[in-house]
């Protein structure tokens, strides 16, 4: 074999090995390529507070630019460089239940879409709704305990005390005082029972003192005439 079919061979040989070469090359470095899938997302507590938190596990470590939405609301925007084992970057949120954010993941020409379905917020928020302790207005103050009376309604006293009306049981008929001057004769006549008495007398003497001066001047006529 001559010494040009020999190195014409040799050549050969070594294009084909360096196609392969390059094709296993080409392949390893799209495996490798910055890619949609390797970001994710979810909204969780950061005690009390609500956060937004995105890893990237790309192990090109390409540069990335993730920004959080909230509808058209821009919630904010931070760079991330991957790696095998992930980098995580928060968002910090005060989130609402049931609710969906969107995030958008740049690298460079390799990524610039959405996660896919965006982050869905838990059904319970992070600081739980306190329910406001009423407290009595100025015009409505506190009722007291214990009632106490008003002084328009005097408290009752333990042992009631009988009336002047009332008798007291065990005692005589003659103890209970009776009004004075006997019975009640002048509330029905509005006098005494002597006054009719009194007033005959009277009328009768009226009488007598009249006849009396009459008879005196007919003996005094008599005896001028005589």
């Amino acid at each position: 074999m001559s010494i040009s079919l020999r190195t014409a061979r040799s050549v050969r040989i070594l294009g084909v090995a360096s196609a392969s070469a390059a094709l296993a090359l080409g392949v390893a470095g799209n495996a490798f390529a910055c890619n949609i899938s390797e970001f994710s997302a979810v909204a969780k507590c950061d005690g009390e507070n609500g956060v937004i938190s995105v890893t990237d596990v790309d192990a090109s470590g390409t540069p990335a630019t993730v920004t959080v939405y909230l509808g058209e609301k821009l919630i904010g925007t931070q760079d991330v460089v991957g790696s095998r084992e992930g980098v995580t970057v928060d968002f910090p949120e005060d989130w609402a239940p049931n609710t969906t954010y969107r995030v958008h993941v740049k690298a460079g020409k390799l990524v610039d879409e959405d996660i896919k379905s965006g982050v869905n917020t838990p059904d319970e928020a992070c600081k739980p709704e306190s329910t406001p302790t009423p407290t009595p207005s100025a015009s409505q103050p506190e009722e007291s305990a214990t009632p106490t009376p008003s002084a328009s309604e005097p408290e009752e006293s333990a042992t009631p005390t009988p009336s002047a009306s009332e008798s007291t049981p065990g005692a005589p008929a003659s103890s209970v005082p009776t009004p004075a001057g006997g019975s009640s004769n002048l509330a029905e006549t509005g006098a005494s029972s002597n006054t009719g008495v009194i007033a005959g007398i009277a009328a009768a003497l009226v009488v007598v003192g009249g006849g009396a001066v009459f008879f005196g001047l007919r003996r005094r006529g008599a005896s001028s005439n005589s």
